[in-house]
């Protein structure tokens, strides 16, 4: 397990790419996984560092683990406004982007690129964990 904990700030991203494409390349990870997990932690951490703490400054933990060969996990943690990104329904795709209302897309296509996506509430904390298998 590897964790890093940082400022819920935009121009901290960079810092969450770097830290996980190095666990990535630890555990062989192919490029096309990469590159779905980079528009994924691009999509929550950007999220959270937009809503979690409107009126306060606050910090992400990001875990990473390989709770099976070939298989990537990472958890967002952090003590902001409690929020289910996943209890919204999906957008309606069949919509033009006129007709459709803002909002919802970018977790629309992380849970269509993960294995896994989940949501708890814990200890005062927002927990989200994606998971990809290659």
């Amino acid at each position: 397990m590897a964790r890093i904990v940082l400022d819920a700030l935009r121009e901290n991203i960079s810092k969450v790419m770097e830290f996980v494409e190095a666990e990535e390349e630890r555990l062989s990870c192919p490029m096309a996984v990469t590159a779905k997990i980079n528009v994924a932690i691009d999509e929550l951490f950007c999220n959270i560092a937009s809503y979690a703490y409107p009126d306060s400054k606050g910090q992400v933990a990001v875990v990473v683990e390989s709770p099976a060969e070939n298989t990537i996990s990472i958890t967002f943690e952090d003590s902001g406004v409690p929020y289910d990104p996943l209890a919204k329904p999906d957008p309606d795709t069949t919509l033009s982007a006129d007709d459709r209302p803002i909002g919802g897309l970018g977790i629309f296509i992380v849970k269509k690129t993960m294995d896994s996506v989940e949501y708890k509430y814990e200890d005062k904390k927002n927990i989200l964990t994606i998971v990809k298998k290659w």
